[in-house]
């Protein structure tokens, strides 16, 4: 099976994301033993062995992993070349893999893809959504858009909406309980936790001029979904932080209100990150410009401290 090293880099590329031989089949519509006859073949040629393999997954030898980096820089210089002598038609075209966070990907991103799948129909859309941050560099993402900072000095970044953060709670829970009139007084509430990466469980941090102010919490409930949190604060379980994205809605109608308004919490401003603008594809900057586009007039939400409509 004679191929062309392009074609095998694409291949290799695809089965160490995927992480099964049998998957990226699959998606190129091969049969499973042609699959394995394609790897074997690049390993002979090269006269190494690029993964271990069992019956369920692959992994990569230091070899593989060495093959990896080089054949994605390598694809991306490609793709690169490609679309700069195709810049004249100024039409975005290709494949661009998109990742997401759960709730936002599937509620907000997802239908944004759908109009600018609509816009531009040569493009190809991938989109994935996960609950933590991916290696964009290493997954072969083209952009990532994500509340937060990321760690990843690797990477740029483009703020497409600035998005603060509140405590809330609903007037049924604030009614029984009582509203906490100092950051210690959370102490005696039941408060709801939102899981997220690594952050330390029960640990609520509140900026005070240059400084942190760490506040730890009592809560019954938690979870690792946005969506989830939320649903409970509205059930009147407790105190919850999200961000004005997510509460506008229930603050203009009375579902929640604002606790503590004079304390600031870290923002959560929405990004799309990318790994290189020097390398990045006429579609991804199509994208990117339609994001900026859709969130650059956000519908208008309360002041920190505004009052709310009475539920």
């Amino acid at each position: 099976m004679k191929t062309e090293p392009t074609s095998d880099m694409r291949f290799f590329v695809l089965v160490a994301r995927l992480g099964s031989l049998a998957a990226a089949a699959r998606a190129i519509d091969l049969t499973p033993p042609a699959a394995t006859k394609r790897l074997a073949a690049l390993e002979s040629r090269l006269g190494v062995r690029l993964l271990n393999r069992n019956t369920r997954s692959v992994s990569l030898t230091s070899e593989g992993e060495s093959y990896l980096r080089h054949a994605t820089r390598i694809l991306a210089e490609i793709t690169e070349m490609e679309d700069e002598v195709a810049q004249g038609r100024a039409t975005p075209r290709g494949l661009l893999r998109v990742n997401a966070t759960l709730g936002f990907g599937r509620t907000t991103i997802a239908p944004l893809v759908s109009h600018f799948a609509a816009r531009y129909p040569e493009v190809e859309v991938q989109m994935e959504v996960t609950d933590r941050p991916v290696d964009l560099v290493e997954s072969g993402f083209d952009l990532a858009i994500r509340f937060g900072a990321l760690p990843d000095k690797r990477l740029n970044a483009r703020r497409i909406l600035s998005n603060r953060r509140f405590l809330c709670a609903s007037p049924a829970y604030l009614e029984r309980h009582g509203s906490p009139r100092s950051l210690a007084e959370l102490a005696d509430h039941r408060c709801i936790i939102h899981r997220q990466n690594d952050d330390a469980y029960g640990i609520w941090r509140f900026l005070q001029g240059d400084d942190t102010e760490v506040v730890k919490v009592h809560s019954m409930l938690s979870s690792n979904d946005g969506d989830i949190v939320l649903g409970w604060a509205l059930d009147g379980h407790g105190i919850l932080i999200r961000s004005e994205w997510d509460l506008a809605r229930y603050l203009d109608s009375g579902r929640l209100r604002i606790v503590l308004p004079e304390f600031a919490l870290p923002a959560a401003d929405l990004f799309v990150y990318y790994p290189s603008q020097r390398n990045q594809t006429l579609r991804a900057r199509a994208f990117i410009d339609f994001l900026v586009e859709h969130f650059q007039g956000p519908p208008e939400r309360p002041a920190r401290g505004a009052k709310t409509k009475p539920g």
